[in-house]
């Protein structure tokens, strides 16, 4: 079996390159090739040198991932399903805004954290993606977007690691992926542009800010460790004191100054004056002059099961009205695809039974993919 050249960072292409008995330029060359044009067939690579040209077909290629579905939200939203093989998919959405275009890009199959209010994690876990097969994401939607949009200019401005699974936990194929998203022959992100969510994997958090310290946001969703707990069950391992202290710790590095917590609105769970009150005191009391952040609050999206509600609108904008009387910069997230099932909790939701996935992704293997419209970023 080939090498997939999407599973190396620069560095990686340049050591593969060099096993070839290739210069470290030539590894340069192929990685324009592959990310800032879009090429895979080494024979159009033109300023390759011949000999690379001749030995790559045989001895590497770009790894793309088998699209199951493709569907269109009225709102411009586009929500790609990834065969990754072995009765597992993972799905991949693309957001455009007046101001950016944003991919939603997954990290694993399937996801080990189990929050209650998580469709993807109501699924179970299968396996890590590869870094490879992280990319594959940017990669497909990028030029695919390109090609229908007729553009020549990169479509996709921001990417945020909060697709299926913790990134963190697969903390070995993300640093890869995030560095090649970075890097100035790729796709040329900025830090500020590329975010990992987590749910509080709090030594990753640290080895993230030495690594590879792009924007942060965490996966909060309670003011308490009992109630978080019950929502977020990594919170027994590494409980809100640990978090938040990692939290300031990660400070230092990033690309922003402040944490974005991500706070998932329940109807009669979480969502009380009282729980805002607590959650406002919690991180402004936090270290020595608390911790500087930004609440997003996210409206749930209810899945079969869940047993869950979403807290009603006025319920939602009196909890943000709390937090903003209280000097957190707070907003609450647009929903974006729920006709097709895209929005925030909702990956997979529909797709993956672990019981059968098998059978039904080798019958959607089958079913042709629906027409789909393309909205440019800021029409």
């Amino acid at each position: 079996m080939t090498v997939n050249l999407l599973d190396f960072d620069l560095d990686g292409l340049t050591a593969f390159c060099e096993r070839l008995g290739e210069k470290r330029f030539r590894a340069v060359q192929l990685f324009r090739w592959i990310h800032q044009k879009g090429e895979s067939d080494p024979s159009r690579m033109t300023d390759l040198a011949k000999s690379l040209r001749e030995k790559l077909p045989s001895a590497a290629s770009v790894q793309t991932l088998p699209v199951l579905s493709r569907q269109d939200s009225a709102d411009g939203t586009i929500k790609w399903l990834f065969d990754v093989g072995d009765g597992n998919a993972v799905e991949t959405v693309f957001i455009p805004e007046d101001d950016r275009g944003t991919l939603c890009v997954s990290s694993q199959a399937g996801c080990a954290v189990g929050c209650r209010f998580c469709s993807t994690g109501h699924q179970g876990f299968s396996r890590n993606l590869t870094t490879g097969e992280i990319l594959a994401q940017l990669w497909q939607a990028e030029f695919f977007l390109r090609s229908h949009l007729k553009s020549s200019e990169r479509v996709i401005t921001n990417v945020v690691m909060m697709g299926m699974g913790e990134p963190l936990q697969n903390y070995n194929a993300l640093v890869p992926a995030l560095r090649v998203m970075l890097d100035d022959h790729a796709y040329g992100l900025s830090r500020r542009r590329v975010t990992v969510s987590t749910s509080g994997v709090v030594p990753m958090m640290e080895r993230l800010a030495a690594d590879v310290p792009v924007a942060l946001a965490v996966s909060l969703h309670a003011p308490n460790d009992p109630l978080r707990d019950s929502l977020v069950p990594l919170n027994r391992k590494y409980p809100l004191a640990e978090l938040l202290d990692a939290c300031l710790n990660y400070l230092p590095a990033a690309p922003r100054d402040f944490i974005t917590f991500e706070y998932c609105m329940l109807d009669g769970v979480n969502d009380t004056p009282d729980h805002a009150r607590e959650l406002l005191e919690l991180v402004r009391q936090h270290g020595e002059r608390g911790v500087p952040c930004k609440i997003n609050l996210i409206p749930f999206n209810p899945f079969p099961d869940s047993g869950l509600r979403c807290s009603p609108r006025p319920v939602v904008l009196q909890f943000a009205r709390i937090l903003n009387d209280g000097g957190l910069v707070t907003t609450v997230r647009k929903t974006r695809g729920d006709d097709i099932d895209a929005a925030c909790g909702q990956l997979a939701g529909d797709v993956l039974d672990r019981t059968d996935a098998a059978r039904r992704l080798a019958r959607m293997r089958t079913e042709t993919t629906a027409p789909i419209r393309i909205v440019r970023p800021g029409s």
